[in-house]
């Protein structure tokens, strides 16, 4: 294969690392929310859902999202329904499917980020007057940023490394649904281990940097906070 055929897979990766981790922020914030502040019986529950990605097999993932976005299945006939088409083999389908996927990653340190404010700052907000949504935005937000960093990290880089879910849900179609860990795949099929190298040297590389930067930043910011 190609320079560009890795290049291609390079940068369909990167796009759907960063719309994946921006609609996880999005959709991830009030669940987090909810998950943090609630006493809900069905917080259990919730949080074990939230949490299944991370003990699935991704191929079990795949599979289920890859039947219920199909012609039969209830997203499927959704999506057919209003003229979007079936998403299987789709970048559309990648990013549904990986929204699932790296849920967990997103979701979880913005909930623990949440937990550890308290309630002291928002009863302080209460007595100046402040309305629900000027404190969250205001003194919620703000306290809240180290788990926001965590959340992105965390989201982009679990996406990148994503394998079994997108070669179920989009299989192997070059500048649709080929990215990085399918086009290694492919070189390591086709013998190919000196391109295979610099893919999966790159993708260690990038992991290796990325959780280091993230460990230094929070290991300032607790030297930080004790001062």
């Amino acid at each position: 294969m190609s320079t560009d055929a890795a290049l291609a897979a390079v940068a369909l990766t990167l796009k759907l690392a960063g719309l994946t981790t921006l609609i996880l922020l999005l959709l991830g914030t009030p669940l987090a929310w909810w998950l943090a502040r609630t006493r809900s019986l069905l917080k259990p529950a919730v949080s074990a859902l939230v949490a299944l990605p991370i003990v699935l097999p991704p191929t079990v993932i795949g599979f289920y999202l890859l039947v219920a976005m199909g012609p039969n299945g209830p997203l499927g006939q959704l999506t057919q329904w209003i003229g979007l088409g079936t998403l299987p083999f789709t970048f559309a389908g990648l990013v549904v499917g990986s929204v699932f996927y790296s849920l967990p990653f997103v979701v979880q340190p913005i909930q623990n980020a949440f937990e550890a404010i308290g309630e002291r700052p928002l009863q302080v907000a209460a007595t100046l007057r402040a309305s629900p949504l000027d404190t969250f935005f205001s003194v919620v937000l703000p306290l809240a940023r180290p788990g926001y960093l965590t959340a992105t990290v965390m989201g982009f880089a679990h996406t990148v490394g994503e394998f079994g879910v997108v070669l179920m849900i989009g299989g192997n179609i070059p500048n649709r649904t080929r990215v990085v860990s399918v086009q290694i795949y492919d070189h390591v099929e086709a013998l190919e281990y000196a391109q295979a190298h610099w893919l999966a040297g790159g993708m260690l590389v990038f992991s290796f940097l990325v959780l280091l930067a993230l460990y230094a930043f929070n290991a300032k910011s607790r030297s930080q906070g004790a001062q």
